[in-house]
């Protein structure tokens, strides 16, 4: 049987290492499905709930929160290097829910005082924040 690896990297250090027969991702152009022997590929990724099909069990499915980033899939080595990602089994989702709040405070601020900066960094913060919540709670 044909598998992957897959890591999830950080500055952090390694966040995700298994075996996958298949992974979803999503890339500024939508979402890519990835199978075992897949073409050499390197894309960037967007913030968003990245799925991965374990070879353990078909039903053993994996969820990482990752917050943008890069993929490089090489003769079935998938490697993500991203800012941050966390595991659903990792995921503090009152911690996360709080940090949602903030952002939509400070958005509402943003767009109040017509701070453009501050709405850029409030909508990347809730992105952040709302994709925490769903795989935690997946």
């Amino acid at each position: 049987m044909t598998y992957m690896t897959v890591q999830v990297v950080t500055p952090d250090g390694v966040r995700y290492d298994h075996h996958a027969n298949f992974i979803s991702v999503k890339t500024p152009d939508g979402e890519m499905g990835i199978l075992p022997d897949h073409i050499n590929i390197i894309a960037p990724l967007t913030v968003h709930e990245m799925k991965i099909r374990r070879i353990d069990d078909d039903s053993h499915v994996d969820w990482v929160a990752i917050n943008g980033g890069i993929l490089e899939m090489k003769d079935n080595f998938i490697t993500i290097v991203a800012d941050s990602a966390e595991r659903e089994r990792d995921i503090d989702v009152s911690r996360a829910e709080r940090a949602k709040l903030r952002a939509e405070r400070e958005l509402e601020h943003g767009q109040t005082t017509h701070d453009i900066d501050e709405v850029r960094r409030a909508q990347v913060a809730l992105r952040r924040a709302l994709n925490r919540i769903s795989v935690g709670n997946k």
